[in-house]
């Protein structure tokens, strides 16, 4: 979900945050702690692993943006080995086999939102139609986990797009698709209920703001 290199601008012309960076700011750190941990006590070097699964995961990333495109998937995968190849072709394929099953139906690509009410901009992944005619929000992520604030993402994005669209409204909920950083697996995850995550992106919305205030008084 690229942000736009100029940033994300209201109707009046003012610059507002992009979803990543409010949720960056209050980003839970557990995670990446635990991981960095696991890499020491096994005597291993903490960025070089990190930096190749970053790398096999935003190709993955990438093949899954041009297959719904319509463009070709495997393009450049030449230029891994034949063991990571394995590990993209694992991960991808599994997408595929998934996204094929569900019938869906690709509506808007990364279009990007600007919200006037809670003033913020985000892009989502992609909006389709399932194989019932619902239209729901996908978004894929390249992580060895699902976290919480992955789920309030996802709420900051369905407000977007139901704010822009609202005689289109997301009623079939929002489907996650994780491609694993060490091995390729593929999980889907479906949540038909974000109220909760949407709230909790308001709330972070207005943190952001008070936030900012405060760190120019300290």
């Amino acid at each position: 979900m690229p942000t736009p290199k100029a940033g994300y601008f209201n109707k009046a012309g003012k610059k507002v945050p992009g979803t990543t960076t409010i949720l960056s700011r209050f980003k839970e750190s557990g995670a990446l702690i635990r991981w960095a941990y696991l890499r020491g006590k096994e005597g291993l070097e903490l960025y070089e692993s990190r930096d190749k699964a970053a790398e096999l995961g935003t190709f993955v990333h990438d093949m899954v943006e041009r297959y719904v495109a319509k463009d070709d998937p495997h393009r450049g995968i030449d230029t891994f080995s034949d063991e990571d190849k394995k590990s993209i072709l694992s991960a991808f394929g599994a997408f595929e086999e998934w996204f094929e099953s569900n019938k869906f139906e690709i509506v808007e690509q990364e279009i990007q939102l600007v919200s006037e009410i809670h003033q913020y901009g985000g892009t989502p992944d992609a909006i389709a139609l399932d194989g019932k005619g619902r239209l729901v929000l996908l978004d894929w992520k390249t992580s060895d986990g699902v976290y919480s604030d992955h789920l309030v993402q996802l709420g900051a994005y369905r407000m977007l797009w139901n704010e822009r669209y609202p005689d289109n409204q997301l009623t079939g909920g929002s489907h996650l698709c994780r491609f694993a950083k060490t091995n390729g697996d593929f999980a889907h995850h479906f949540f038909p209920d974000l109220s909760d995550a949407e709230k909790q992106f308001v709330l972070f919305r207005e943190a952001y703001e008070i936030d900012k205030r405060l760190k120019k008084r300290a």
